[in-house]
């Protein structure tokens, strides 16, 4: 039994091989299973969100391949009949136990204008706090390469901090993050607690994909720095043991669990979009003096700290600042355009991009604009 003492809001993630059979096709057995645990989740007052992947991996053998195609429109075809075949089978579970499920289709361009983005955290609280259950896939039929988010790992985390989420939960077809490569290593450690994402932790994630799925160990090490530079735990299992999602909201699963420490900076909702949704459209180079304003003092960036504007862009845009090293500290909302800019006396002491505006790079010890 699940604890009703804290109703948490959960976004799970769930990766292809987890959903489908040796053949390719939709596993009923995993998709009951899954669906058997969250609604035990629901029924103890749980908001729950599902990031579904499996549509590509569903619909391929419908289109008459053998292996899961190369080709964009071949992947893209496939995945026009797998959405399908998988939001009917989640539809028709849950029902049965008398929860609805709603089928949400993103790319990354959604995310990438603060409008479209604030309306999509809108429509997802809406039916969070009705009881619906989101089930969220990017919309692999007509993204196209720039558009993609990349995998839904990453598309899990910036769906976690969007919606406010207490919890993110990654079940694929390993147990946890290891020290080394389990496959090679037989003494290979599971790392059972994470608080922060080191360079020795980056180096050992491999990239253990499967022939059904897109992502891999540095896939999911990305989505955990989004979900923990937003303030959220994570955790990180394998799909299909018994009782995985309820034994992890009570900290008794096996796998790997990341909790930021409580001096991580915790982004809000703001900066989120600025870091990791709104793709920089262009680039102020500034002098030791901007730099040190931005990241020692926390101050706004003035002109009389810029050496160098790069690119065109409008009032309001989102911009990448960098060093004179081209080392990047971070992004900001630019005050002025880029051709107002280049007119202005470099010597003033306009502030171009307001502290308010501005996520560092440094400061939160995370790839900004992942």
């Amino acid at each position: 039994m699940i604890s009703e003492a804290s109703k948490l809001r959960i976004v799970i993630k769930i990766g292809s091989s987890s959903l489908t059979s040796l053949h390719g096709e939709i596993s009923r057995k995993k998709l009951e299973r899954l669906v058997d645990e969250i609604v035990q989740l629901k029924d103890a007052g749980h908001e729950v969100l599902l990031v579904s992947s499996g549509a590509v991996a569903a619909g391929y053998r419908k289109l008459g391949f053998l292996e899961r195609p190369d080709k964009l429109p071949e992947k893209q075809a496939a995945a026009s009949i797998g959405q399908g075949l998988l939001m009917e089978a989640y539809s028709e579970l849950f029902l049965s136990h008398g929860y609805v499920a709603s089928q949400i289709l993103i790319t990354r361009s959604d995310f990438s204008d603060e409008n479209r983005y604030l309306n999509v955290r809108n429509t997802l609280n809406v039916l969070l706090e009705r009881g619906i259950i989101p089930i969220v896939n990017e919309n692999d039929t007509v993204t196209v390469d720039r558009l993609k988010f990349g995998d839904n790992d990453t598309l899990s985390a910036k769906v976690a901090g969007l919606i406010g989420a207490a919890q993110l939960m990654i079940l694929s077809d390993i147990e946890g993050l290891y020290d080394d490569d389990p496959r090679k290593n037989e003494h290979a450690k599971l790392l059972e607690k994470v608080h922060v994402i080191t360079p020795q932790i980056e180096a050992a994630a491999g990239e253990p994909g499967s022939s059904v799925g897109t992502g891999g160990m540095k896939s999911k090490i990305d989505a955990v720095k989004i979900a923990m530079a937003s303030g959220l735990k994570t955790f990180l299992g394998k799909a299909g043991v018994p009782n995985i999602l309820i034994e992890a909201i009570q900290g008794k699963a096996k796998g790997t669990y990341f909790e930021p420490k409580d001096e991580v900076v915790n982004l809000t909702q703001k900066k989120q979009w600025i870091a990791f949704h709104s793709g920089p459209k262009g680039v102020i180079v500034v002098n030791k003096h901007g730099r040190d304003e931005i990241v020692k003092e926390k101050k706004s960036l003035c002109l009389s700290g810029v050496t160098q504007i790069e690119g065109t862009f409008e009032q309001g845009a989102v911009v990448k600042i960098m060093d004179n090293n081209h080392i990047s500290i971070g992004l900001g909302v630019s005050k002025y355009s880029s051709e107002q800019l280049e007119t202005m006396d470099y010597k003033r002491g306009n502030q171009i991009v307001d502290y308010d505006d501005l996520v560092c790079q440094l400061g939160v010890s995370l790839p900004v604009g992942v």
